[in-house]
């Protein structure tokens, strides 16, 4: 019994490794239709062929970075990797210096500050608690999903089918969702409440401390 076992590892770990495809004619041919499909585009109108060249450059970078938003809240606690999480932050970070940049300039001007802000209650919870839940389950959030989509995960596209009939309900209930709750839910924003000065540096202090929070928990002792 033992040596027939010993035999069958043996002739296991001798087995040689499966060869990996080449798939560089499959890339280069991706690469031409996408050249080709993006001309056309420039033949209907310049803003589409445009907005092909974004969403191209957009999803090879979400897909060679792995970036997720469900992933930067969950591997700290599945993983213990907080890199993503650590991405996300400084992603928030640009984005509300470049935000409150614009808006205060219109302030400045004596214009209504440009954005929509929108209102914060009961819906923006259920519905954080509900797409939280469901992203977990799918695998990922939005991005997430349509980038493992690309890569042909069956899970993902089953998802994607879901997450498209879900938006489809929510549209369609939308407008008695804000009338009879989002109308009433207060619109907060910070540089009214707290004034421009504390709101922005304030922020800047808020996500440089999660950021070294995370940071810790990276590198912590286990």
């Amino acid at each position: 019994m033992a040596q027939s076992e010993v035999s069958l590892k043996s002739r296991i770990k001798s087995k040689p490794a499966a060869k990996k495809k080449n798939q560089i004619g499959y890339g280069i041919a991706l690469l031409a239709l996408i050249i080709v499909f993006g001309w056309y585009l420039s033949t209907v109108a310049t803003s589409v062929a445009l907005r092909w060249i974004i969403g191209i450059a957009f999803g090879f970078i979400l897909q060679r970075s792995r970036f997720c938003f469900t992933a930067a809240m969950r591997d700290p606690f599945l993983t213990g990797s907080t890199s993503l999480l650590r991405a996300v932050i400084i992603a928030i970070l640009v984005a509300m210096i470049g935000f409150s940049a614009v808006q205060f300039a219109a302030v400045s001007a004596g214009e209504a500050v440009p954005g929509n802000i929108s209102p914060v209650g009961i819906h923006t919870l259920l519905g954080g608690i509900i797409f939280g839940i469901g992203a977990v389950i799918a695998g990922g959030c939005a991005s997430g999903t349509l980038m493992r989509v690309g890569e042909a995960y069956v899970m993902n596209m089953v998802a994607l089918v879901f997450f498209v009939i879900g938006s489809g309900f929510g549209a369609y209930i939308f407008g008695w969702v804000k009338d009879n709750i989002v109308r009433s839910s207060p619109a907060v924003f910070l540089p009214d409440v707290l004034g421009w000065p504390l709101a922005f540096f304030g922020q800047i202090l808020v996500l440089f401390g999660l950021y070294w929070l995370a940071f810790w928990w990276d590198y912590r002792e286990v």
